[in-house]
């Protein structure tokens, strides 16, 4: 079968640095760069550099850096979508390990204006053992002040010749946490103070948000996909149809990536902090509140689960008269986003298991749900969510074993192993189990035994889930 290689000479100015080499960057940051580059004439070539060397994986260079997208899901009709791009801004791939010469010398590009990044929530890390002289360093952000200290040095530290920084890991703040990781690197190596002060007049570094799935190549459609394009692209990715990207920043940097006119999802903000509670509290919660419900209802997928009369509407309702009325945000920009996560969710072409999301559901119930289900007894004078309050006890009765495979920390396994045996051995009752998951305040942050009412219907749930089966609650 042909190779995917290109046809004419490179031809793009690099003008992006990308940290990560994976399959999201290449199914969200480089595609729509590509866009941009058709669209709009950003005219950005992108060089990737791998944020660990050293791996046997191929670079991108054997196919002269291009390589497919498969864009797969439901569009705003609800109607399937199904395409291929193939991305041409990537010039090449550096492995640090054995070609740092040559990410070094990207710092004099005068080109270069954008930074992105996504080395995992672990990447914007720092160490008191990475030297300035080290080829190369250990941590992403040591080998990124290296960079930046080359491209100061160059230029004599011009104030135009700073770049704008776009970290997308997922960490709360990213952009302002790569900065403070960068000043620990100058402070350590002792760098001159002008370049600590270029940092932070020059240099732009903005706090993100990045929504979209990109799940890698499908290998089970191999065969049909090579038919299709008719020829073969082992770094080919499939992402869903939905993706947003949210940028804290200013003008400037819509400015400099040619936004206007685009048609792109990708939103310029002052403040990124209402999207990342939308996105938490619909989304990821969203997904919390329906897994342990749609488990015990017996369904093993999330698209089945949406499309599931009982289920579906019970989670439809969660999110529309529970958990919108308890985020600080315009409720049709709200209501907007449900029925794109709920597009997703009954995304064909992505089989998602809810075993697998129930991965440490605790934590994820704690950050995703429980925020709006106090809050939504706060605005409706102590008036519980019940739904909201239904899925706390599903995931409770979940952990007593039986359903799924648990996964969590040992200490939460071990205290409902030890609190399910005392309600199986009589010991305690269901209101005794409620109240005691409840004033687990190092989850919480506070014992919930002090929110009127949560406990006795908490424990009203369990039982009802016990005597009647999740079916006919739902029914």
């Amino acid at each position: 079968m042909n190779q995917l290689r290109r046809q004419a000479p490179f031809a793009l100015p690099v003008k992006i640095l990308q940290f990560g080499q994976g399959n999201f960057m290449r199914g969200f940051l480089d595609w729509q760069v590509d866009l941009l580059n058709e669209r709009t004439g950003l005219n950005a070539g992108v060089v990737v550099v791998r944020p660990r060397g050293g791996s046997a994986t191929p670079l991108l260079d054997v196919q002269d850096g291009l390589f497919t997208v498969l864009v797969r899901g439901l569009d705003e009709a609800g109607q399937p979508v199904k395409h291929y791009r193939t991305v041409e801004c990537v010039q090449r791939e550096i492995d640090p390990a054995t070609m740092y010469g040559d990410y070094l010398a990207l710092a004099a590009n005068p080109d270069l204006r954008f930074v992105v990044s996504n080395t995992t929530e672990a990447g914007i890390t720092v160490n008191d053992t990475d030297r300035a002289d080290d080829a190369p360093p250990v941590t992403f952000p040591a080998k990124l002040t290296q960079l930046l200290f080359r491209r100061f040095s160059a230029f004599g530290g011009a104030q135009d010749k700073g770049l704008i920084l776009l970290p997308c890991e997922l960490i709360d703040k990213n952009g302002a946490a790569l900065k403070d990781a960068v000043l620990h690197y100058a402070r350590l190596w002792q760098l001159p103070a002008g370049f600590a002060a270029w940092i932070g007049d020059a240099c732009t570094f903005c706090n993100t948000l990045v929504d979209r799935i990109v799940t890698g190549y499908p290998a089970a459609d191999a065969e049909e996909i090579g038919r299709e394009l008719g020829y073969a692209d082992p770094f080919l990715v499939a992402a869903e149809y939905y993706y947003l990207f949210v940028i804290q920043g200013p003008a400037q940097v819509a400015e400099e990536l040619k936004l206007a006119g685009s048609g792109l999802n990708v939103k310029l903000v002052d403040d990124i902090t209402p999207y990342k509670k939308r996105k938490v509290g619909i989304l990821n919660g969203g997904h919390t509140t329906l897994v342990p419900v749609a488990l015990l209802a017996g369904l093993e997928a999330v698209g089945p689960a949406v499309d599931d009369a009982q289920v579906g509407s019970f989670l439809r309702a969660a999110i529309d008269e529970e958990i919108i009325p308890a985020l600080e945000m315009d409720r049709a920009e709200l209501e907007a986003f449900a029925a794109d996560v709920l597009r997703r969710f009954r995304n064909p072409a992505i089989h998602h298991r809810l075993a697998s999301i129930a991965l440490n559901s605790w934590s994820k119930f704690a950050a995703r749900v429980m925020p709006q289900l106090l809050r939504y007894a706060d605005l409706h004078d102590g008036r519980l969510p019940r739904r909201l309050v239904l899925a706390l006890a599903a995931t409770m009765v979940l952990y007593r074993g039986g359903v799924i495979d648990l996964a969590d920390d040992a200490a939460t396994l071990a205290w409902f192993r030890a609190g399910w045996d005392k309600v199986a051995a009589g010991e305690w009752t269901l209101d005794d189990l409620a109240r005691g998951w409840l004033a687990h305040a190092a989850l919480w942050g506070r014992d919930l035994n002090e929110v009127p009412g949560l406990a006795a219907q908490l424990a009203a749930n369990l039982r009802a889930i016990e005597q009647q089966g999740m079916r006919a609650l739902l029914a």
